[in-house]
């Protein structure tokens, strides 16, 4: 055997591996997730004991129509896109405006600066959870959309992402734009953010599902159906049952709050892929 044939085998040998072991922790992060839908059809009646955790005798969307008339889901729903929207909007402002003037500004004391913003980054989030209610009860917004939104409306990591954007647009291009009279917000519009949307569309993503899932911050500044997201509302299913939760109905309201970003996926999963590896976010 050749050289070229041994290197030509061992690339084969060397991909089908990798499709393998692909496939294999696909399907093993699967696994709840086929676990849940098999469970929301299952009577709700129906034993879950061992021996028959995943297979039932009949098949019923009744779980579906009734978690939705336990609880306010339009309501829920409505609350969740408002946050959501609302929190990424002005994320995209303050980490742009961030970014750039990191970027593009030399300034006293801009790398002590920039370390803290990083800093924040290695603070869990469940350290602020008392002094972020303390401000927000002190405020008198508490139980509101705005309470839920208002800690994450600047981003730590937003800002280094696109920070580190904005270094990679060639400075002959800033200064072209300088000499041709460019206001600061002109650069920003026409120099800096074409080439950075990758990036701006990764952190959006980033984002975006975030936010949908967070559920001990609104847990916690909620408390009412009138304010509280779609994870916040799950709780409640947590408490019908008398020997705990009914698990066919849990995984229906599951599966009602994370479809829309599962289809999401599903339909743009190529578009996903491509922002982040274009914006080098791993």
């Amino acid at each position: 055997m050749t050289t070229s044939s041994r290197t030509s085998l061992l690339s084969r040998v060397t991909h089908w591996i990798l499709n393998l072991s692909s496939t294999a922790l696909a399907v093993l992060w699967s696994v709840p997730v086929l676990w849940a839908m098999v469970a929301s059809f299952r009577p709700g009646n129906d034993p879950m004991s061992r021996g028959d955790v995943w297979f039932s005798t009949s098949v019923t969307l009744e779980n579906y129509q009734r978690a939705w008339s336990l609880a306010p889901f339009g309501q829920y729903y409505l609350n969740t896109i408002l946050v959501v929207v609302a929190i990424l909007a002005v994320q995209l402002v303050t980490i742009v405006l961030a970014g750039f003037a990191f970027a593009n500004y030399e300034f006293f004391g801009k790398r002590w600066i920039f370390f803290f913003v990083l800093l924040q980054m290695m603070i869990p989030t469940s350290a602020l959870l008392a002094p972020n209610f303390s401000t927000i009860r002190e405020m008198g917004i508490f139980d509101t959309r705005l309470a839920i939104a208002i800690p994450y409306f600047g981003s730590a990591f937003g800002t280094f992402l696109m920070r580190q954007a904005f270094k990679e647009v060639p400075r002959d291009l800033v200064d072209a734009g300088i000499i041709d009279g460019c206001s600061w917000w002109q650069l920003i519009l026409h120099v800096y953010l074409p080439p950075s949307v990758p990036s701006l569309v990764a952190f959006g993503l980033s984002s975006a599902t975030w936010h949908w899932n967070e559920f001990l911050w609104p847990m916690v500044i909620t408390n009412s159906d009138k304010s509280r997201p779609l994870t916040a509302g799950l709780v409640r299913f947590t408490q019908l049952g008398e020997i705990g939760a009914q698990w066919s109905l849990l995984t229906a309201a599951t599966l009602m709050v994370i479809a829309p970003l599962f289809i999401t996926f599903l339909i743009f999963q190529r578009k996903f892929i491509q922002s982040f590896l274009h914006s080098g976010l791993k």
